[in-house]
């Protein structure tokens, strides 16, 4: 039997401290009693700030991240993320334990260790610094310095802020809490798989002799689009017991395993075709989308079969831009017309 599950559609605790864009950016964050002006934290991550305010200001930076972030990977897509301008208080697409909450779980996971972990390199925190050298054997022609992103601490004190509400039963029935506790782990893992070696040479004019190295983040685009392939490809499950515990398992019986790498949800979507807040569906009337694309962002699947109208918008923008000794570039106005369509 699939369990019965409950939760406020307004207000998601686990998710609500995005809403910190709001006012979490004009606060200083030097006074306990800041923590508390916003209710946007959950009770556990209200303690966590308290206890730690020097974090706050990356948080309020991962939050407004995980926003555009989430729009620029799903621009091109019927549902585009805009839901997420309304946190803390979310429609259904988001606070029901769906697809696309699974995404936007596992990218906000990956943004807050991401953000904490850039501000511990940069020397914004006072907590923690550069990440310690690598345990892996430098190579015959580098060396291991300068100063990488502290990943292990990044995540330390980012899973600590993320999955704090999921400790707590107030955060929802037990399977969504276990859906979500699954989906940062997913986040926090692509963030892992993310790590690159950065370099920079040493040596005569140059010549690159000698490399000193260290180990870095990709760009969290990278790794939002690395979210997007596993949200494609996420698994339906159900809450049920699996010998003497209840797990979450893939809702078809002959479906492989849930992998640790693998998006999970509990409630299919709509098609976000049509304007419906029952499932928090926008539409893609008017939407904008592309003629001769064959993609998501097609008019064929964008507007859902119902066709779409074309305009034309004239441009105005600078060109046969030249560059004058010393120092100033001088530029024509070019006009042009371009052709746009939008869905029915």
């Amino acid at each position: 039997l699939i369990e019965v599950l409950h939760i406020n559609e307004w207000l998601y605790p686990a998710l609500a401290y995005i809403g910190l864009t709001v006012n979490g950016s004009s606060l200083g964050w030097n006074q306990t009693n800041h923590c508390k002006l916003l209710d946007t934290l959950a009770h556990d991550q209200l303690q966590l700030c308290r206890r730690n305010l020097e974090l706050m200001h990356s948080i309020v930076h991962a939050a407004k991240t995980t926003k555009n972030t989430c729009q620029n990977t799903f621009g091109d897509m019927r549902w585009n993320c805009s839901s997420v301008e309304k946190a803390p208080r979310f429609t259904p697409d988001l606070a029901k334990g769906t697809r696309e909450s699974a995404f936007v779980f596992s990218l906000a996971a990956a943004v807050v260790s991401h953000s904490i972990a850039r501000a511990c390199s940069s020397g914004e925190l006072p907590s923690c610094s550069c990440a310690p050298a690598p345990a892996e054997q430098a190579g015959p022609d580098f060396k291991w310095g300068g100063c990488g992103d502290n990943l292990r601490y990044g995540l330390q004190m980012g899973s600590a802020f993320s999955d704090a509400p999921m400790r707590n039963s107030r955060s929802g029935s037990q399977p969504f809490r276990l859906m979500n506790l699954h989906n940062n782990a997913v986040g926090r893992q692509a963030l892992i798989d993310a790590q690159e070696t950065n370099c920079k040479c040493h040596g005569v004019s140059g010549s690159c002799s000698v490399k000193t190295c260290w180990k870095g983040l990709h760009d969290i685009n990278h790794i939002a689009m690395n979210l997007k392939s596993k949200y494609l490809s996420a698994t339906k499950v159900i809450h049920r017991h699996v010998g003497t515990r209840k797990q979450l398992v893939p809702r078809e019986l002959d479906f492989r395993p849930v992998r640790e790498s693998d998006l999970v949800y509990l409630i299919s979507s709509s098609d976000y075709c049509t304007h419906n807040e029952k499932h928090g569906s926008l539409g893609t009337q008017n939407r904008q989308c592309n003629k001769t694309s064959n993609d998501s962002g097609s008019c064929n699947l964008m507007c859902c079969g119902r066709g779409y109208n074309a305009f034309t918008e004239r441009i105005v923008e600078r060109c046969q831009c030249k560059y004058h000794w010393c120092c100033y570039v001088t530029c024509k106005r070019c006009e042009r017309t371009v052709e746009r369509y939008v869905c029915k």
